[in-house]
């Protein structure tokens, strides 16, 4: 029987639905008329089975609330899980408490027994998370027949045995179950046209509940596509399929619309968050078509998943990045032509109970990468240490990140890689890893190198690749519609859109900055009550009129340079130096000299001048940087703390720190830090701070706690903002438990990145190779960030700012350099020769770091 033919003969589609599709009443709806529509198109005799999940957020809580019930009262978390449930029936218009009453007896007698006997066993946690499925199934079933359907509930624990009878914890929470065709269960449904129930939980041979493990309702769908052997299976989500990288990574991630099994499986593996792992096997031990769809989204096609890659070529396909990694290497020469070493040395991690997921070997080394896993404690590792010691040296790295390449034909494509990988020249590639069935190629790298390597990956090797049978349309295509976008305050350059197209010089570019967005972003830091004083980096814009408005709003400003004094001085005369921090680094002695003779405030981030140049500094009050080993930031270049790192002291050297400065006759006045560019996090300077107070209590004089900054600046509407007011609040409790010292920070980039754009014309259009190219009258010569350390910034054409996008384009400037990239994979409309673009957040590390490289003049400032 072909293979066409055998699907015909099927009659069961499974339908597979998350908790976000079954989150509202009104996309019960959307379920509904995607049943009809199966049930009518598979006539005669076609079969629909709806599995689907708890509703959205529920098994999170039922998952905390034992350890809540172990440590206090639960009546609020239970009062917030029944709420869930009412609320949905009440906006259905159902009697929500007669029809889940029998289940909230359950989850109350559930919650006090736990609290009653002060144990939550793996059985009864079983029970519990099983509640949200079956709530659910009692709301849909409802929801379903207001639709006029008519379907048959089915316990998913009648239909689903689980394959062990472990009594232990994994045998009741993360369970599998046995496969294979189920002529008693098709023979139990012979009579139901429409059957819905649930996903995640199943029953062991003692008839108890067990689980399948969180995402485990994938799997449930899998197994019934299996058992029942369905023409296909749709998984419905939140997403309209798989894509080629994570779109949080780059909106340039292309819809895989055709894989196969296994190169689904590798992308899922490697950390793709649309499909659980373990939901592909059954599906393609049954010869299932699994195809995933979004009920956000129903008329896009999705991902369809066979045993056909859809293009069987040698290509890559998708990139992941999955962070959280450790890295465990083993040396030593005694297992050079040791029979049986790796068994000794594998068989400690079974007894550890730790999952190896890469490994690299040669005689003398073994490398392996481990994955995120919360419940591996120090005490596991120490234990693995101790049992791995008398076989070999051991290393264990934390902060890794494994990214992957998937696609057929890795090993016939990886001198393609060479570009991305040299941004490793100087930078640890702690394990690399080429799987057997030459689908994947993973390297594991530092955790702050994951992304920006993911990103670089897929931009060079798959972004470009044509339309075809396996990639469709960017995320950013997808999404461009006006309901799709993430609602923001609408940025000044939109606004005064047309004031900045008649500013666009004819040829080259100009920077166009607007003191309205200075004024703000400056006095919401001027407005931190928590911060005593601000230093606004005058490095990253010192246009005189950006450098008045900076200061009428209550900031001062640091200053690395003699030239940015003298700026300074010309443009505030008798300016009060107090308001000034000068931060020079590897300076020659007559900068800190001019510094001590102006008066500024003064940080000193090396022992060479308090040792070499001790005369200069007697009577002067300093403030030591310090490295705080805490880089941060999405690249090396914009991240100042770490081994790496060419400021601060460390901390191991500040013993000596103190005695140079004692010995040469300086008070030290204050501790600085600064870790990099970017945070977002709101504690971030909190924990800076608690670092800086430790290191304090060896000094006697200290007052000033430099908190440093690195406040991060949006790089597109999609990217997560700093608020403001959680720093505040932070920065509150650090000061509460300070209450002695004052404290500052440096807000870097913030006050002026999103005030600046940088204008220019269109000056070409090519298509090439499947990549449309929007050339500029200016490009890295005017702004070097994106080539210098792969800063993105948002791109739009101003002149047809309304209008739609058609495709995917990279924007370029007129530099011979390959480098010479403002912008790629992003989402433009038609665009023609003479059309302004504007690049936002220009404000900052713009003009300052502009050059005249090829003789082209960079672009030139003004103020509006």
């Amino acid at each position: 029987m072909t293979d066409q033919s055998l699907l015909s003969s099927r009659i069961w589609t499974v339908l597979k639905f998350g908790g976000t599709s079954v989150a509202k009443p009104e996309n019960w709806a959307v379920i509904a008329k995607l049943a009809k529509a199966r049930l009518k198109q598979d006539k005669p005799g076609g079969k629909v089975l709806i599995v689907h999940s708890a509703l959205s957020g529920v098994s999170n809580r039922l998952e905390a609330l034992p350890d809540k019930a172990l440590n206090g009262d639960v009546s609020v978390e239970i009062a917030a899980i029944k709420a869930v449930h009412l609320d949905f029936a009440e906006a259905a218009a159902l009697d929500g408490t007669a029809l889940l009453a029998s289940h909230f007896d359950t989850l109350d007698r559930l919650a006090a027994g736990i609290a009653l006997v002060r144990e939550a066993s793996p059985r009864v946690r079983a029970e519990l998370l099983a509640l949200g499925e079956q709530m659910a199934s009692v709301l849909g079933m409802e929801r379903l027949r207001q639709e006029g359907l008519s379907p048959v509930l089915l316990d998913a624990r009648d239909a689903l045995t689980a394959s062990s009878d472990s009594a232990d914890a994994s045998g009741y929470l993360s369970n599998s179950v046995i496969e294979g065709l189920d002529p008693a269960l098709q023979a139990k449904l012979e009579t139901a046209d429409l059957v819905l129930t649930q996903g995640f939980i199943a029953r062991n041979s003692r008839g108890e509940t067990v689980l399948l493990g969180r995402g485990g309702s994938d799997t449930s769908a899998a197994y019934f596509a299996n058992k029942l052997n369905a023409r296909k299976l749709e998984i419905w989500t939140d997403v309209p399929g798989l894509f080629s990288a994570d779109p949080r990574l780059t909106e340039g991630a292309r819809l895989l619309q055709a894989l196969s099994y296994d190169e689904a499986q590798e992308i899922a593996t490697m950390g793709g968050k649309v499909l659980h792992p373990r939901c592909i096997g059954p599906a393609h031990r049954g010869h299932v078509p699994l195809e995933v769809r979004s009920t956000l989204r129903p008329e896009l096609a999705g991902t369809l998943i066979t045993s056909e890659p859809g293009d069987d070529a040698p290509q890559l396909k998708a990139v992941s990045v999955k962070t959280g990694v450790r890295i465990v290497t083993m040396e030593g020469a005694g297992m050079w032509r040791q029979a049986g070493f790796l068994a000794d040395v594998f068989a400690c991690f079974k007894a550890c109970g730790v999952s190896v997921d890469l490994v690299s070997t040669s005689e003398t080394n073994i490398t392996v990468s481990l994955d995120p896993d919360p419940s591996l404690d120090q005490a596991r590792l120490d234990a693995l240490r101790a049992r791995l010691e008398p076989f070999c040296r051991v290393k264990i790295i934390e902060d890794g990140a494994a990214v992957s390449l998937v696609g057929y034909g890795v090993r016939r494509i990886l001198h393609k890689l060479a570009p991305a990988l040299e941004m490793f020249q100087d930078k640890p590639i702690r394990l690399v890893s080429q799987a057997a069935n030459d689908l994947n190629f993973t390297v594991v790298v530092d955790e702050s190198e994951g992304r920006t390597l993911a990103a670089r990956l897929h931009e060079e090797l798959i972004a470009p690749a044509p339309s075809g049978p396996v990639f469709g349309p960017s995320w950013a295509e997808l999404n461009d519609t006006a309901a799709a976008k993430p609602q923001r305050p609408t940025p000044w350059w939109a606004t005064k859109r047309d004031q900045l197209i008649k500013l666009t010089p004819q040829t080259g570019g100009r920077y166009v900055y607007d003191l309205e967005t200075i004024k703000a972003r400056a006095s919401a830091v001027a407005g931190i009550k928590s911060v005593n004083r601000a230093f606004y980096a005058m490095k990253a814009n010192p246009h005189p009129e950006v450098l008045k408005t900076i200061f009428a709003a209550g900031l001062g400003f640091e200053c690395v340079s003699p030239g940015e004094l003298m700026r300074l001085k010309d443009t505030f005369p008798g300016l009060d130096p107090k308001k000034v921090l000068f931060t020079p680094n590897f300076a020659s002695r007559h900068e800190y000299a001019a510094a001590i003779e102006l008066g500024t405030n003064l940080t000193i981030d090396g022992l060479h001048p308090l040792t070499h140049w001790p005369d200069m500094f007697r009577g002067a009050e300093i403030i030591l940087r310090l490295n705080p080993d805490r880089p941060r930031g999405h690249h090396q270049h914009v991240q100042t703390a770490g081994p790496k790192a060419k400021f601060g002291i460390p901390l191991d050297q500040l013993d000596a720190a103190r005695e140079a400065a004692a010995k040469a006759g300086a008070t030290v006045i204050g501790l600085h830090a600064h870790a990099g560019s970017g945070v977002v996090e709101a504690n971030h300077w909190r924990e800076i701070g608690a670092i800086l107070a430790r290191a304090a209590e060896g000094f006697s004089d200290i007052r000033i706690l430099n908190v440093g900054g690195g406040l991060g600046v949006p790089e597109s509407a999609e990217a997560p903002a700093l608020d403001l007011s959680k720093v505040d609040a932070e920065l509150a409790t650090l000061k509460q438990a300070l209450p002695d010292y004052e404290i500052w920070m440096e807000p870097g980039r913030y006050p002026v990145a999103e005030a600046g754009v940088l204008l220019s014309g269109v000056t070409q259009i090519k298509h090439a190779f499947g990549t449309r190219f929007i050339g500029l009258g200016t490009g890295m010569n005017s702004l070097i960030r994106p080539a210098l350390y792969g800063a993105r910034h948002e791109i739009v054409n101003l002149t047809r700012y309304d209008e739609d996008g058609t495709g995917m384009a990279s924007i370029v400037g007129p530099i011979c350099e390959s480098a010479d990239l403002l912008g790629a994979d992003r989402l433009m409309p038609d665009t023609r020769e003479g059309d302004v673009i504007a690049i936002a957040e220009t404000g900052a590390y713009g003009a300052v770091m502009a050059s005249r490289y090829n003789l082209r003049e960079p672009a030139d400032e003004v103020v509006i």
